[in-house]
């Protein structure tokens, strides 16, 4: 399934969703100019690596930044067009309704924070391993978690593929992503270079945070 677009209207212009999206798409084009061996290395000196975090060891190459930092720098850097493209699409439907609840300052913390700890949660699982992990996944899984406590009531215009036809239906929010939760846990046993767990993670982390972080509703007096 592939979202199309929500019907929950915002109140305000979501600049910081629309410059996380720029800033992901000028890191992927940049990556593209340099070549195979260059992409590589890159790669490797932005991601993060489970076991340097957890040893606070740079294993080489050497790396643009500290260890710790790689776990903001990888949530910009993407393996591929259909990554990027994928994460963005769905930062792009749901993101602006979350910057919309919570204001545009507070929205960056709770991205950047989210997928900090959506990353910490791949860690946990496996923290002696050493395969690169890059990507907003943690991140806008954290703002999928949010949007599902929030609007589960909002349709979802989606494309759907049943084998050989495809049909674009209206799903509710809170079917369109419970399912999309429900494959990761079902996902997350196989393994396939994907970081399942910080999916999982950022989504239950932001499913809970936004429930603290949320404007509380103003009562009404009457006189």
């Amino acid at each position: 399934m592939i979202p199309i677009k929500d019907d929950t209207p915002t109140h305000t212009f979501p600049y910081v969703t629309i410059s996380i999206i720029v800033i992901n798409v000028l890191v992927f084009f940049y990556q593209l100019t340099l070549g195979s061996r260059g992409l590589e290395l890159f790669i490797y000196r932005t991601a993060v690596i489970p076991y340097e975090i957890a040893h606070l060891v740079d294993t080489g190459p050497p790396g643009i930044l500290p260890p710790p930092f790689t776990l903001l720098s990888a949530m910009f850097v993407h393996g591929g067009l259909l990554h990027v493209g994928g994460n963005m699409l769905f930062l792009w439907i749901f993101g602006d309704n979350i910057e919309d609840t919570l204001g545009h300052l507070k929205f960056i913390v709770f991205y950047l924070f989210i997928g900090l700890l959506a990353s910490l949660a791949h860690i946990l699982i496996d923290p002696d391993s050493t395969m690169p992990m890059v990507g907003a996944s943690g991140a806008v899984a954290g703002v999928l978690g949010a949007y599902f406590m929030l609007f589960p009531r909002a349709q979802v215009l989606t494309l759907v593929f049943l084998i050989f036809f495809v049909t674009i239906v209206r799903v509710p929010a809170v079917f369109f992503l419970g399912f999309w939760f429900l494959i990761q846990v079902l996902s997350s046993g196989a393994g396939g270079g994907i970081a399942w767990f910080a999916h999982i993670g950022g989504f239950v982390v932001g499913a809970g945070a936004i429930l603290l972080l949320k404007p509380k509703r103003r009562r009404r007096i009457f006189h």
